[in-house]
This record gives C-alpha cells, structure tokens and sequence, in this order.
C-alpha cells in the first residue's frame, strides 16, 4: 500500500484526459505535496520521502509550463518526462546510497533491522529495478510520443506495465528473501 501512496501523483496525472493536462498536473502537485505532509505528520523522515519530493518538483514546474503555455510541445512528451523524471530520482538515490525503497520499507520493519546490510543490500536491488523500469518507460513513452501516439492506449499501457512490473517483482523478490531468511 506504501508504493501506491508514494506514486499516487503520479496515478493521477495519468488518469486526468490528456486534453487537461496543466489541470492533471496540477492535480498531482497537489496530490504530491499532500502526501508528502501526511507521511511527515506519520513520522516519515526525509528519506522516505524522496519520491514525493521529486514529484511535487516536477509537478510545479510541469504545471508552471502547462498553465503558461497549454500547447506547449512539452504536452506530448509529458508521460515519456514523467518515467524519467521518476527514473533520475531513483538513479539519485542509488548514486548518494539512499535507495528510494529504503525509506519505504523502514516503515514497516523493525528499527533494528534497518543498518542490516541484507536490508540495505535488497532495498539497493529493488531500487535497481524501479529505476530500470521507469527508464525503460520513458524511452518507450518517448517512441510513442515521437510517432504521434503519446497519450494513446499503449502508452496507458506502458505507463501501467512501468509501475506494475517493479511491484510484482518487488513483492517477488521480498517473498524470496523471507522465505530464505526464514529457512536459515
């Protein structure tokens, strides 16, 4: 359920029509920044929240352009700048060794397990996998809007598959290594 909060933004931006993207973007600024307060209020700190932080940055400078400019060439590659916006956060994260994940899943483990390097390695691993998933979105995404078809139903699909896939494997791979910690 933490992943679903953490990308709520960005859910929905995509769901808003394309025609109303500046009132999609806006929509997910305020959506980021909403959700960026209440995990504060819950005691988040700031490296859990370093996917909201990047999407309420992205949101208001998207939105900025939007507003100022409705026809703005931006618009058609709005979905391929999202992937990678989402992409270069979590390539940040990994690059300063704070996995996006890690701030995610200390809410739901133990404090003591936290400085673990089994924990630290696998949040490293799953950080790896989102980052690769929404690097490869943006480049399809980019395909797509440089043929004309940037908000069409394989793009919608695209964009699905990019937070799907990295959620089944990190629900996989968090499986894997329970039961393999359990089996020791």
């Amino acid at each position: 359920m933490s992943y679903l909060r953490t990308f709520l933004p960005w859910i929905v931006f995509a769901v808003v029509p394309s025609a109303q993207w500046q009132w999609g973007a806006l929509a997910a600024l305020a959506a980021a920044v909403a959700v960026a307060v209440q995990q504060r209020r819950e005691g988040a700190g700031p490296d859990a929240l370093i996917i909201e932080i990047g999407s309420a940055v992205f949101f208001a400078a998207l939105a900025g352009i939007a507003f100022a400019d409705p026809g703005s060439a931006v618009h058609d590659y709005s979905a391929a700048l999202s992937s990678a916006t989402l992409a270069l956060v979590a390539a940040v994260s990994l690059l300063i060794r704070k996995p996006f994940t890690l701030g995610i899943a200390k809410r739901t483990t133990p404090r003591e397990v936290w400085g673990l390097r089994p924990f630290v390695r696998a949040n490293t691993v799953i950080t790896g996998a989102w980052t690769a998933a929404f690097a490869l979105t943006a480049g399809a995404l980019a395909v797509l809007a440089h043929a004309g078809q940037g908000h069409s139903t394989a793009a919608t699909a695209v964009q699905a598959a990019g937070f799907v896939l990295p959620m089944l494997f990190t629900s996989r791979y968090v499986a894997s290594l329970q039961t393999k910690a359990g089996a020791r």
